[in-house]
């Protein structure tokens, strides 16, 4: 049986696939085009950073975030 969460995302997949695929066919011009209009609004910047640090970052060692609140309450006291 598949779940309405599970159609909802096969969806959002699915159109995420149809704009990749557009945003490829265009010619390099027409696709720094769209990424310089992407780059325009505030919260797409915004998102587009923060999932290229993500990315970039995804092979880092975690820490549990209490340890760095710790870190950085003694680094605030010095």
């Amino acid at each position: 049986m598949i779940t309405k969460q599970r159609t909802q995302m096969n969806k959002v997949e699915s159109r995420a696939e149809i704009f990749l695929l557009a945003l490829q066919s265009l010619s390099k011009t027409e696709r720094d085009a769209v990424i310089n209009r992407l780059l325009e609004d505030p919260k797409l910047r915004e998102d587009i950073i923060d999932i290229a640090l993500i990315e970039a970052r995804k092979g880092e060692p975690s820490r549990p975030f209490r340890e760095y609140l710790a870190e950085r309450g003694r680094k605030a006291k010095h």
